[in-house]
């Protein structure tokens, strides 16, 4: 099968190393694409949950190895360090390998529009009070995915898809959506001073892609709900792409040439 080609794809939030890290999903995604250049970033590896408990399965081991495969292959790979992997930022400047390790970079498409690209953690004093409530967001976010992995265990059961519970409640829960403004106004605050069409980022774990004070706002999402990305194609376009809405999608495809091919039997 041919694979889908990007001139540009921006991965962040995998978390490797996190028990609810969709490892499987992204590999799936990757077998089947080829990218020119690969932006991770930031939060690829969980440090922090590492230092709790350490957990490393088969699947996150042939991410890693998928991502060295792809640059060995001419992909050219930039990473840029979040606060998950927060050890790897001082290291901002260097080139480990073929890897590029860079704090922020400025990327501009094939249609000439140039946009900021960093993790976004930058901007965490813009949207949390302090330290405690900080301490608070992440414990309530760590309930938030023991109910998801629960929830969605149970659908697996009933042979049911994935669904963002997860992503479900932090919509509904009070002050999130002004905490994802006041990140979105950073954000696009910084590419503006920068003077620029845009900017990508993390952090999160919330993809959107909307225009904010004239400034092009874009995050790709995670890897721990929403299986999420950012692709660039040759043209320059810029897409957000759901990778569980097209894996339900070849079901649906599947079982329709399956039916059809029933029929004429």
């Amino acid at each position: 099968m041919k694979k889908t080609h990007y001139r540009t794809l921006w991965l962040s939030d995998i978390h490797l190393g996190n028990k609810d890290c969709k490892a499987e999903y992204l590999l799936s995604f990757l077998n089947n694409i080829s990218v020119d250049t690969l932006y991770l970033v930031g939060d690829i590896i969980d440090m922090w949950q590492m230092t709790k408990q350490f957990r490393w399965p088969k699947a996150h081991n042939q991410i890693m190895h998928k991502f060295m495969q792809m640059s060995e292959q001419g992909t050219r790979i930039v990473y840029l360090p979040g606060n998950h992997d927060e050890p790897i930022q001082s290291y901002s400047g260097m080139v480990f390998g073929d890897i590029e390790i860079e704090r922020e970079i400025i990327h501009t498409t094939a249609k000439g529009e140039r946009y900021l690209v960093l993790h976004g953690d930058q901007f965490d004093g813009d949207v949390t009070l302090g330290r405690f409530q900080a301490w608070i967001g992440d414990k309530g976010y760590d309930l938030l995915l023991f109910l998801n992995r629960e929830y969605n265990r149970f659908r697996a059961w009933r042979k049911r898809e994935y669904w963002s519970l997860a992503g479900y409640i932090k919509k509904h829960i009070k002050g999130a959506n002004a905490a994802i403004a006041r990140y979105r106004k950073a954000c696009c605050q910084r590419a503006k001073d920068l003077q620029l069409d845009g900017v990508v980022c993390g952090h999160i774990h919330h993809p959107e892609s909307t225009i904010e004070d004239g400034v092009h706002y874009i995050n790709d999402g995670d890897w721990i709900e929403n299986c999420s990305a950012l692709a660039e194609d040759m043209r320059g376009n810029l897409t957000l792409i759901h990778y569980l809405e097209h894996v339900e999608q070849s079901k649906i495809t599947t079982l329709e040439v399956g039916s059809k091919t029933s029929k004429a039997a």
